[in-house]
């Protein structure tokens, strides 16, 4: 990892550290106080960790001005817009666990040790921030895990868009008839094949990152069974039980092995049973990409004309616009705006691919 990757995770958690600061002294809830505080202590920690690589590197870490990003939450908390503060939290905590669980197998063994344990901290964080929000499980988890219908849209998706450009592009440079055709089919074969490859291996991936967090786990749960019943209790605290009633529940747990391992993985890491397999996933993920490949490509096995093209145009339009509509029930965002969104899209990739087919044909 450079050095200015470890300065930008260095000031990450220190900004982390202070919006966790401020939540503690405007909740007026002393046990949720008490939460964030142990949460900003823990990022201080992180943030220490940082500093330690640093110096062994001969640099001093020294705080830079706020991001505009934290400038924001902290204005959004003198405003008293405190869940959606805890939202951004949850999201940006999402995004650093993904992103160093990404990007560790190129990191030297000392440093990806501990982003692999930062990286469990910060879904913990994520999981006690989920709960006093009323949500169940781990976002980072959902982002990464997709299920039938996110698959089936985004592979759809895919193809349509990929193939769409394709068979525009074949237009602009107008070949013959049947060549238009020929290349949607061939497009449809190659997308479909890529796509399930990528879903098969992103599934594949993923379980083994899991099960390489709960073989950790249970390894913790060995060496220091004292940290993981605190750990525990405080999960069991930030869910609403007293202080005094987690403890007792997390010693109980603690006296069964077997169980405890089963409690952390499902409380700390949000990890429960797999329910399908990658090559499930990768078969799955190939067909809703040819079944979207074929949209642009249909109206050419009833010939080619004028009207044929205009045909084709205006379905795989239509289609952008209900995907993009479709993908708001994932993102979270308004249905119409995001199928505008994906239409405007769907717009540029048939301008581009027509006319790059266009200057390739003159150019050749």
């Amino acid at each position: 990892m450079k050095t200015r990757e470890l300065l930008a995770h260095w000031q990450d958690e220190l900004e982390s550290a202070l919006i966790y600061d401020h939540l503690a002294e405007t909740e007026p809830d002393p046990q949720r106080a008490e939460l964030y505080r142990e949460l900003a202590r823990v990022e201080r920690m992180h943030q220490e960790l940082f500093a330690k690589l640093l110096r062994e590197r001969g640099v001093e870490p020294r705080p830079r001005p706020l991001s505009l990003r934290t400038r924001f939450l902290l204005w959004q908390l003198r405003r008293g817009n405190r869940r959606a503060v805890l939202q951004a939290r949850i999201h940006e905590e999402s995004r650093e666990v993904q992103n160093y669980l990404r990007h560790r197998a190129r990191l030297p063994l000392p440093i990806a040790q501990l982003t692999t344990q930062i990286a469990r901290d910060e879904a913990q964080h994520i999981s006690q921030l989920s709960t006093l929000l009323g949500q169940q499980g781990e976002p980072w988890h959902r982002i990464e895990s997709g299920g039938f219908l996110r698959n089936v849209i985004y592979g759809f998706n895919d193809g349509l868009t990929a193939n769409f450009g394709l068979v525009m592009g074949v237009i602009g440079a107008e070949f013959a008839p049947q060549a238009v055709l020929l290349s949607g089919l061939a497009g449809l074969i190659a997308d479909a094949l890529s796509m399930g490859a990528s879903g098969y291996l992103a599934a594949k991936s993923e379980r083994e990152v899991y099960e390489h967090e709960i073989q950790m786990e249970h390894r913790e749960l060995e060496l220091m069974p004292e940290l993981e019943e605190q750990e525990l209790a405080l999960l069991y605290e930030a869910k609403g039980m007293s202080r005094e009633a987690a403890q007792e529940a997390a010693r109980r747990v603690m006296a069964d092995p077997e169980r405890a391992l089963q409690e952390k993985v499902r409380e700390e890491l949000g990890i429960g049973q797999f329910h399908s397999s990658p090559l499930r996933e990768g078969l799955l993920t190939g067909a809703a990409t040819a079944l979207g490949a074929l949209v642009p490509v249909i109206p050419f096995f009833f010939g080619h004309s004028s009207l044929i093209i205009w045909l084709s145009f205006s379905i795989s339009m239509l289609m952008h616009f209900v995907v993009g509509a479709a993908r708001s029930v994932f993102t979270g965002r308004d249905f119409f705006r995001s199928g505008l969104d994906m239409f405007l899209v769907g717009l540029g990739v048939a301008i581009v691919g027509y006319l790059a087919g266009d200057l390739l044909m003159r150019l050749l």
